[in-house]
Parts: structure tokens; sequence; C-alpha cells
């Protein structure tokens, strides 16, 4: 017997990457709690908020392969959030200009009617070419950038600015489908 999908994530773009790979799934987003210490190693922190998420969902349900996932921006060590505003917009993607950064994605599989549990991390490197600041300000006022980790959407106005990945491109857009498929054969 195949078992319920369930998407731990309102998230229209992981959404769209499990439905182009003909993914049924039903919608029941998290209410976790998302805060961490500070200093905590980013792959740790995406893994460790997808796991918070799945369970978060595993306590609502009853059946169901629950898939959750948190994407984090990383640039020097730092984990680049969502902006907080179209200032701090401008100044991480001035920050990411002509050099790479990584985006990882933490997925945590979890059955809901048993103590069964993956959780994994996938790391996309993605490398920006130079761009100037009035490019920047441009697509900052499509506001496309404003719910976005690291600024900008690789899938939307901003991929003409990407010259290269190395990795998962769905990785960047939100899930890794990819690994995600291995782990699902896997579970």
């Amino acid at each position: 017997m195949k078992k319920r999908i369930i998407l731990a994530s309102g998230s229209p773009r992981r959404a769209e990457i499990l439905t182009a790979h003909g993914v049924n799934f039903t919608v029941l987003t998290s209410d976790a709690d998302e805060k961490v210490e500070k200093g905590t190693d980013p792959k740790t922190v995406c893994m460790y908020l997808a796991l918070k998420k799945a369970l978060a969902v595993r306590r609502k349900t009853e059946e169901g392969l629950i898939i959750a996932a948190d994407t984090i921006v990383v640039s020097d060590g730092q984990i680049i959030g969502k902006p907080a505003g179209e200032g701090d917009a401008f100044e991480t993607l001035k920050k990411l200009r002509n050099g790479s950064h990584s985006v990882m994605t933490g997925v945590a599989l979890c059955d809901a009617g048993e103590e069964n549990t993956r959780v994994f991390c996938e790391e996309t490197h993605v490398f920006f070419r130079d761009y100037t600041d009035e490019d920047i300000l441009a697509y900052i006022r499509t506001g496309e950038p404003m719910d976005k980790a690291g600024s900008y959407a690789i899938q939307g106005g901003w991929a003409e600015f990407v010259e290269r990945i190395e990795g998962d491109y769905s990785n960047v857009v939100g899930l890794p489908w990819d690994r995600l498929s291995l782990e699902l054969q896997k579970f």
C-alpha cells in the first residue's frame, strides 16, 4: 500500500517541484518555532529546522509520509536569511556580487505512523556574475526578493545574473529533487 505524501510547507516552489515530478501530495504546514542557537553550523541549522517542521506536522496527523524542508543561503560561513527590508536585500545582493555562495536545504522524511525518520542536507554552489547597483535596485523594485533566503529567486528575475551552479538546481529553488527521490526509495 502506498502511503499518503504530506508536504510540511506552504512554499509554492516546493509544491511545484513535487508536482512537476508527478508526486501526489497534500499540504499540511508546520507551526514549528524556527529559532536556533547562534553560532550553530549551517548544515546543522537547516537539518534541525527541517526535522522540527516534520515533527510538528507529525503531531497533527496519524498516517502519511511527511516531507519537510528548510533552505538557507550561506556566504563566508554566515547564514543569510530572508531580507528584513529593501535595504537589507540591497546589501545582501551587493555582498553576493561577482562571487559564490552555498544554498543548503535540509530535508526531513518522517513516517507519521512509525518512528521512522531520515534527515539529510543537500548543498549547491551558486556563482553570480558582476552586476551594477542599478541592477540590484531594479530587481528589488519587482518585490521578488523580499521573501527569499539570500534575497533572490534563481528561477525568477535574478536568473540572468547567475553565472553557473555546481549541484542540483532544484535545491536552489527549495527542494533537492535528485537527492530526495533517492532518499524516498531508501525510505
